[in-house]
């Protein structure tokens, strides 16, 4: 491609010579015979002071946002804008010839776009799915490291779809994401707003600054769908230019949930005179159906239509995932790792749960501290007894984290117990379920590793349950 078409849509700053360009990365371990290479600035790297070295080994035109002195260099006003809208562009704007529905907000992002792609799968559509669990195009499975892939990655998803006759992408946008520009250049028919509480502080500094982040969705959407029973709708679509839609299930909305039942095995509730039935239990599951069925409508489809749809939906992995153990207890795993995740994960599970509920958790190592306590206040108030375990400590001393999650259950009146190792752990909370009981073990979800110092290790709850069991 013509290094003209490549930078597209870009403001270019420098004069440049037009040539043939192979590839676009910005990864120094990527550079390929006449790739144009472009210099993020990152936390721990500059990409700029590997721009001669780039060159050296084969690339044609380094990007960069400060001059270098060199002549392959092009200047711009932000590498990483440069760099999404390069990928964009090198996939031959893919993006612009689907659908695409975006979906943020701190809870529920991954089941709502599982449940929107399994809608319109029931109504014979086959889509793209992008997120923290898998990335799909169609029925096609992907792996997936970030909920919201690096450019390069996601505009190749985008073009397999294109390639595949897909015409709709349902695709999780996290905070982080819209941060680091990674969505820069796609426009999105629909945005979606599931709820906001405290999480990536530690990347964000503060909430104001992650409610922004999140905010970036709707300024580039035609429709959007937000949860009016959260607070922080009202400022999501405040001074949008998007056709705002809302559900609920306590106030006023556009899809209102009325005489909603909980089951251990579903949840069913009235909208616009029909009946809802939805496969995933738990309050919040309300919620993500509700998001579902406006993300669904706002594309155009019969009300009707997408509610018998919703019925064939599928669980989604990791999500209050009831493991088939053959016990008379219960064991569920989920991804709950904030202090609303986790709450709205434990008050679901006591919802069908007739004997005690046992919660097992941990807190993420070099991550927001300040959630640590507030997990443990809301494990102890919620639960009749909490394991505290090791979650994914990467270079902090699980032992510290741990002491650091117990200062919120002083004064609780569960029963508080520690064991560091995880695998232990779980041993401890089936070895003490009792008929009718529930063991929660939540953090982990879909997840199958565990980071210890910077190594990632393998670590599958699910077989270290059927081990323990010997099932």
């Amino acid at each position: 491609m013509l290094l003209s078409e490549l930078l597209k849509g870009l403001n270019i700053l420098s004069e440049y010579e037009d040539r043939e360009i192979s590839d676009v990365t910005d990864k120094t371990n990527k550079i390929s015979e006449g790739c144009a290479f472009v210099c993020v600035v990152g936390a721990r790297f500059d990409g700029h002071s590997f721009a001669e070295e780039a060159l050296k080994n084969g690339a044609k035109a380094v990007i960069v946002s400060r001059d270098l002195g060199l002549k392959e260099q092009i200047l711009v006003e932000n590498p990483r804008e440069a760099y999404a809208i390069m990928c964009r562009n090198l996939s031959g704007n893919a993006a612009e010839k689907l659908t695409v529905i975006g979906i943020t907000g701190t809870n529920g992002k991954t089941t709502t776009a599982f449940v929107v792609k399994d809608i319109l799968k029931a109504m014979g559509i086959e889509s793209g799915l992008i997120g923290t669990v898998k990335n799909m195009v169609g029925e096609r499975e992907f792996h997936t490291e970030l909920t919201t892939p690096d450019p390069y990655d996601m505009h190749n998803l985008f073009k397999m779809m294109v390639e595949d006759n897909i015409k709709y992408c349902v695709m999780e946008t996290s905070s982080q994401a819209f941060h680091q520009m990674r969505l820069a250049g796609i426009h999105f028919y629909t945005g979606v707003f599931t709820n906001l509480t405290q999480d990536h502080l530690d990347y964000h500094g503060t909430i104001e600054e992650y409610k922004a982040c999140k905010k970036m969705l709707f300024f580039n959407c035609d429709n959007a769908v937000v949860n009016a029973d959260d607070e922080a709708s009202a400022y999501m679509v405040e001074g949008v230019p998007c056709n705002v839609k809302t559900y609920a299930l306590n106030n006023n909305a556009d899809f209102k949930a009325d005489n909603a039942e909980l089951f251990s095995d579903r949840v069913q509730y009235d909208l616009s005179d029909e009946k809802v039935i939805f496969g995933i239990p738990g309050d919040f599951s309300v919620y993500n159906s509700l998001c579902a069925i406006g993300a669904v409508c706002s594309l155009g489809f019969d009300l009707s239509d997408v509610i018998s749809a919703i019925s064939k939906a599928n669980s989604v992995k990791g999500r209050l995932e009831l493991l088939k153990t053959n016990t008379p207890y219960g064991v569920i795993i989920d991804y709950a790792h904030s202090p609303d995740g986790l709450e709205k994960a434990i008050k679901a599970v006591r919802g069908f749960t007739k004997g005690r509920v046992i919660t097992l958790f941990g807190c993420g190592g070099d991550r927001d501290k300040t959630k640590r306590p507030k997990m443990g206040r809301v494990a102890t108030d919620l639960s009749d007894i909490v394991v505290v375990t090791t979650d994914n400590p990467r270079t902090e001393d699980p032992d510290v984290i741990i002491k650091e999650i117990l200062i919120g259950t002083v004064g609780s009146k569960a029963e508080v117990v520690t064991v560091t190792d995880r695998t232990e752990a779980i041993k401890y909370a089936l070895s003490i379920a009792k008929e009718n009981d529930t063991v929660l073990l939540a953090g982990k979800g879909h997840e199958t590793y565990q980071v210890i110092g910077k190594e990632r290790v393998h670590y599958d709850e699910r077989e270290v349950v059927a081990e323990i069991l010997g099932i």
